[in-house]
C-alpha cells in the first residue's frame, strides 16, 4: 500500500503541499492546513484517502463541538429509559458508549485518515483538550474505566479557515501548511481537472475577468477557486462566449453570473460602483 501522497487526477497538488503531507505522515503529526475558503483544504484529505487507499474518517467542527465528543458520549437518557422498561441490557454500561470519530479512526483495524475538519469554528480550549489523545494516542472512558488504544496511528488532517487563533501548545504538535491561492498556470490545470472539454478560449477570457476582481483592494470576500469553478460551469451551460466576456470587460459592466464570484450585496455595490467610475474616467 502506497505510504506518500504524489497528488491525483482528481487535485492539483503543488511541490510544496506535496511535501508538507509526506513530512507529516514521516513525523506522524498532525497536519494543520490552513488557506482561504474554497481553496480545497478538504477535498485534499479525501484525495489523500483516495491516493493511500485508506479510510477516511470526518470529524465536522461546529461551534457547539466539544472534545468529548471526538472520543465518546454516554448516553445516559437512553439507558434511564431501558431502565424503566425493565430492559436488561442496562446491566452492560457499554451499550451506552457511543463511539466518536477520534475513537473510530483509534479502533480502525487498518490506519485510518482522519479529518478534523474547520477546527477554528470551535471554542478556543477544543484544541488544547485533545492535546493528550493527539499525543499518546489514547484516553480513557470514565464510565467502564478503561483505556482506548489507537490500534494503528490514524494519519491526520486538521483544516483552520484562520478565523481564530489556535493554541501555541497545539501548534507546536502540529507540522503546518498554508495553501496560497493558485498562481495562473495552476488554475489551468484544475480548471482542465474539473472541465477537460471546457473551451480554452472561454477559460482564458474568464481567467482575466476573475484575476481582475480578485485584485480589486476593498472586496470583503474575495472569490476563490470554488466560486471559479461554479462560474465557469454556469458561463459554459449557458453558451455564454469569450466575445460576450470581452465586451463587458470593454464596457467595465458586470460579468455575466457575477452572483457566483460575489457572494454578499457589499461587494456587488463595491464592484458596480468601481465599473461605474471606470466607465466615467473612459468618458
Amino acid at each position: 500500500m502506497k505510504t506518500r501522497f504524489n497528488g491525483t487526477d482528481n487535485y492539483i497538488a503543488t511541490d510544496d503541499l506535496m511535501m508538507a503531507v509526506n513530512a507529516a505522515i514521516t513525523l506522524q503529526r498532525p497536519l494543520l492546513v490552513k488557506g482561504e475558503p474554497g481553496t480545497g483544504k478538504t477535498m485534499l484529505a479525501e484525495e489523500i484517502a483516495r491516493a493511500l487507499g485508506k479510510q477516511l474518517i470526518v470529524w465536522p467542527i461546529k461551534s457547539t463541538t466539544k472534545a468529548q465528543h471526538g472520543l465518546y458520549e454516554y448516553d445516559a437518557v437512553s439507558r434511564l429509559r431501558d431502565s424503566q422498561l425493565g430492559d436488561d441490557k442496562v446491566h452492560d454500561i457499554r451499550h451506552y458508549i457511543r463511539q466518536g470519530k477520534l475513537w473510530q479512526a483509534f479502533a480502525s483495524n487498518e490506519q485510518a485518515i482522519l479529518l478534523i475538519d474547520e477546527i477554528d469554528k470551535a471554542d478556543i480550549e477544543f484544541p488544547n483538550d485533545l492535546l493528550r489523545e493527539l499525543d499518546q494516542m489514547e484516553f480513557f472512558v470514565h464510565e467502564t474505566q478503561e483505556f482506548v488504544k489507537a490500534r494503528h496511528r490514524p494519519i491526520i488532517i486538521i483544516t483552520s479557515n484562520n478565523e481564530k487563533e489556535l493554541p501555541d501548545a497545539f501548534l507546536r504538535r502540529c507540522f503546518f501548511h498554508y495553501i496560497r491561492f493558485p498562481d495562473r498556470d495552476t488554475l489551468e490545470q484544475i480548471i482542465q481537472v474539473h472541465y477537460p472539454d471546457i473551451r480554452q478560449q472561454l477559460v482564458r477570457e474568464a481567467l482575466e475577468v476573475f484575476t481582475g476582481i480578485r485584485d480589486m483592494n476593498g472586496l470583503k470576500k474575495k472569490p476563490t477557486t470554488s466560486e471559479l469553478l461554479d462560474w465557469l460551469k454556469l458561463l459554459d451551460s449557458e453558451g455564454i462566449s469569450e466575445q460576450q466576456l470581452q465586451q463587458h470587460r470593454d464596457s467595465n459592466t458586470p460579468p455575466p453570473m457575477a452572483g457566483a464570484l460575489l457572494k454578499n450585496e457589499q461587494d456587488m455595490h463595491f464592484f458596480e460602483r468601481l465599473m461605474q467610475m471606470a466607465k466615467m474616467r473612459r468618458g
